[in-house]
């Protein structure tokens, strides 16, 4: 039985419905913008901004370190409350701190919290048989100084020297002490000239006597 041969599909042409028909010298709004006449152009292509993680990678140590180097230009408060320093400041000293405006202070150091710019160190006397506490940032610009009056004969087991708070423990006031420090900072400065002088006064005077003595 002979089959038909397959014909070749019809392409089925639909002529547009409602609506104008575009050519080529006749285009549409929307077809105008990417047409290669639109394209000849280049578009400016920017570079990137730079990466502030690239240009400072660690962006609070280089705040610390501007800071630092502007509070303390000589470095000699951090050289004295470094950890690897080993004449540096411990819990248990006695430290005066001078401010710019208003009296000194002293009393036993309780603790030290090591922050940055932050640091701070903990005092406590006693005034007028009250204890008083008062905290000082090292760095503070209201700060003038900060001596080390006396070392704790051995150095403390602890970090924090709470436990100092409790009356069978509590040093007492260390007025005494700084005025004996300040006295002997007084004297060194003046490099003994009250001494020195009075030695020569009293020797011109026994030898003007024995000179009368040997006119005699």
């Amino acid at each position: 039985m002979d089959l038909p041969a397959p014909q070749p599909p019809t392409q089925c042409v639909s002529p547009p419905v409602g609506g104008p028909v575009y050519t080529k010298n006749n285009l549409s709004p929307h077809s105008r913008l990417t047409t290669p006449e639109t394209l000849r152009t280049p578009i400016k292509i920017y570079p990137p901004p730079p990466s502030t993680r690239a240009l400072c990678p660690t962006p609070l140590t280089t705040l610390t370190t501007t800071q630092l180097s502007t509070l303390d230009p000589s470095g000699a408060r951090t050289r004295l409350f470094s950890p690897t320093n080993p004449e540096a400041a411990h819990v248990g000293d006695i430290l005066l701190v001078r401010l710019r405006s208003g009296d000194p202070y002293a009393g036993t150091c309780l603790t030290i919290r090591r922050a940055g710019v932050d640091t701070a160190v903990l005092l406590r006397n006693t005034l007028t048989r009250v204890g008083v506490e008062m905290w000082y940032k090292i760095y503070s610009p209201a700060v003038e100084g900060i001596e080390v009056v006396q070392r704790r004969a051995r150095r403390a087991r602890r970090a924090k020297l709470y436990y100092m708070r409790q009356p069978k423990h509590d040093p007492g006031s260390v007025q005494n002490i700084v005025t004996m420090y300040i006295r002997q900072r007084q004297v060194l400065r003046s490099g003994g000239g009250g001494g020195a002088g009075g030695d020569r006064r009293g020797a011109g005077a026994g030898g003007g006597k024995k000179g009368k003595k040997g006119k005699k």
